[in-house]
């Protein structure tokens, strides 16, 4: 029975996905977005005037909810202190581990969800250099936001410079708000989720993790709700794109393929040009046309098994009418 595709299935990748080439291509990745960030720091005083142009436009449309998520974050330990925790690690833990469940799982799927990932987060680097934005944590007080970081980093790791362990503040750029990419990996892995995971659980997850991180980012003062929003929309154009740059990852790799292969040996091209081939009539050694096709002026040949053929004359010219009788 012939092979039929199922509908909204994609093919399988034409090279074999390997553990130990996929980890390095993700390292690096993840290596210059995060080189990326620290050169694009920008203007303090830009950043500053962004992130108070973002919450006037938030309050004019009445879509400030960092105030109260912050107000409560602060006076309320017990939702403070775990959403410090789901703000400094589940970004850098769950991502990961979806990505390696895929992978698994579901290597089918892989390369276009990993590319998908990649290219939303290239976007959002394009972001953080065209728009340094100052997070409300960093905003004069005047302004009425608590720093929950800050405030609860007895209980963890982190310090004053958001999720970045004590004393390797340098080592972030706390200007990189707009967009974020907090929600926008969070709505990448609630869409791994709700499309492969298959339980009833998973699919509660899939919708719980992004609108929890949502709120957390907001609620500990590190992004504004525009910066949430502008997560997702770069998570969209990113899906958009990413049969574009899957397309040119293999043209790419196709033309790398053909250069580098190793060429023929002329033993190797004399000893395949007189086999025949399915489909193809051999004329001589050497030459190959498909069936049914005749070079100019030759002769059919026909005869049956055990006779000779016909031997061809050497000329057009020498050929003789026969006597007329």
């Amino acid at each position: 029975m012939p092979h039929t595709e199922t509908p909204g299935t994609e093919a399988a990748p034409q090279t074999r996905l390997r553990w130990w080439t996929e980890l390095p291509l993700i390292v690096l990745v993840y290596a210059c977005y995060s080189a990326g960030r620290l050169l694009v720091r920008g203007d303090v005083s830009d950043a500053v005037d962004h992130g108070l142009a973002l919450l006037d436009i938030e309050k004019a449309l009445f879509l400030n909810a960092e105030h109260p998520l912050n107000r409560l974050f602060t006076n309320e330990p017990w939702i403070g202190i775990p959403a410090d925790f789901w703000y400094a690690s589940l970004h850098y833990v769950v991502t990961p581990a979806i990505l390696i469940w895929i992978f698994r799982s579901r290597a089918v799927r892989y390369r276009a969800a990993r590319t998908w990932l990649m290219t939303s987060t290239f976007i959002g680097l394009i972001g953080f250099t065209l728009m340094p934005t100052c997070p409300p944590r960093l905003l004069d007080a005047s302004h009425g936001f608590v720093d929950t970081m800050a405030q609860y980093s007895s209980y963890g790791w982190w310090g004053g410079a958001a999720s970045a362990p004590r004393g390797m503040g340098g080592m972030t750029n706390q200007y990189a708000a707009m967009p974020s990419l907090h929600v926008g990996w969070a709505l990448w892995c609630g869409v791994m989720l709700w499309r492969h995971g298959g339980t009833r659980l998973t699919k509660v997850v899939a919708v719980v993790y992004p609108l929890g991180t949502t709120l957390v980012v907001m609620g500990t003062a590190n992004h504004y709700f525009l910066d949430a929003v502008a997560g997702a929309a770069v998570m969209g154009v990113g899906l958009l794109l990413t049969p574009f740059v899957l397309r040119t990852a293999e043209r790419a790799r196709t033309l790398l393929a053909a250069r580098f292969a190793p060429g023929k040996t002329p033993s190797t091209s004399a000893s395949t040009s007189g086999s025949d081939s399915a489909g193809s009539t051999i004329v001589s050694g050497g030459c190959q046309n498909s069936a049914g096709e005749r070079f100019p002026r030759q002769r059919e040949q026909r005869f049956g098994p055990g006779a000779e053929p016909d031997p061809a004359p050497s000329d057009a010219g020498d050929e003789t009418p026969a006597p007329a009788r």
